[in-house]
């Protein structure tokens, strides 16, 4: 049986102005299973980057119940890197644990065997201003990972990117994810990209969102993002969830 990490049982989220009630979020039931990719794809404003800013306690349900494991730990990565400019590389990856408390010996050999392990124990010393906007997200990512959560909240963390570089982050992050033995939960807009990287796909309503569908994606040979989008059944995993979205121009 798999280990569930994280349960969302009839969450709610209603925001309020001087005028009226908005809802953001309906009665949204779903789990988070440990070591997988699950990815979360909706219309435009249906309420995906709410759902991670409760999930990460930034933001507070109106209603419902998160049950988490006790073991339970969260790293929030943004869509843009944040790195500060004034600090390193090394000192933009250490800050998250210095801010938690947590900068032990064991935590910073792991962030520093992370940036040896993906191409980056070259480039500890610089400032984010002399790196590639890619590199920049992979610094981000080790950031993310420093204080070792077991879950990470990846907010379309590759949106501003070109394609091919979206294409071998893509590849990068999941990678990491498989070989750190993560959770992951992708919020994207990118249909292609959930099906490739994601072991399951959640489709969200349009605003206030709830579950319109999930699908576990079953491609005949499973690899890595850019060859699993060659994969036979890619296109029908992409057809069932792009009618789902219900878009219209």
């Amino acid at each position: 049986m798999k280990k569930i990490l994280l349960e969302i049982n009839n969450l709610k989220k209603n925001y309020h102005n001087k005028k009226n009630e908005i809802e953001a979020i309906d009665n949204l039931n779903f789990s988070v299973y440990e070591n997988e990719i699950l990815a979360i794809v909706g219309p435009s404003g249906c309420g995906k980057s709410t759902l991670l800013s409760i999930l990460s306690n930034q933001d507070k349900p109106s209603s419902g119940k998160i049950i988490k494991n006790k073991e339970l730990s969260i790293g929030y990565m943004l869509q843009s890197d944040s790195l500060f400019p004034w600090l390193t590389v090394k000192e933009n990856a250490l800050l998250p644990m210095e801010i938690k408390k947590q900068k032990t010996e064991e935590n910073i050999k792991n962030v520093m065997n992370l940036f040896k392990k993906y191409g980056l124990q070259d480039f500890i010393s610089m400032y984010p201003n002399n790196l590639s906007g890619g590199m920049r997200q992979r610094v981000a990512l080790i950031r993310t990972l420093s204080f070792n959560p077991n879950l990470l909240l990846l907010d379309e963390p590759y949106s501003a990117l070109d394609y091919q570089t979206r294409l071998a982050l893509s590849n990068d992050l999941y990678n990491i994810i498989k070989q750190e033995g993560k959770t992951a939960i992708l919020i994207t807009h990118d249909i292609a990209e959930a099906i490739s990287l994601a072991d399951r796909v959640i489709v969200l309503s349009k605003r206030p969102c709830t579950v319109k569908n999930i699908y576990d994606i079953k491609l005949e040979n499973k690899t890595n993002p850019i060859d699993n989008r060659k994969d036979p059944k890619f296109y029908y995993y992409y057809d069932l969830i792009w009618r789902d979205l219900d878009v219209h121009i």
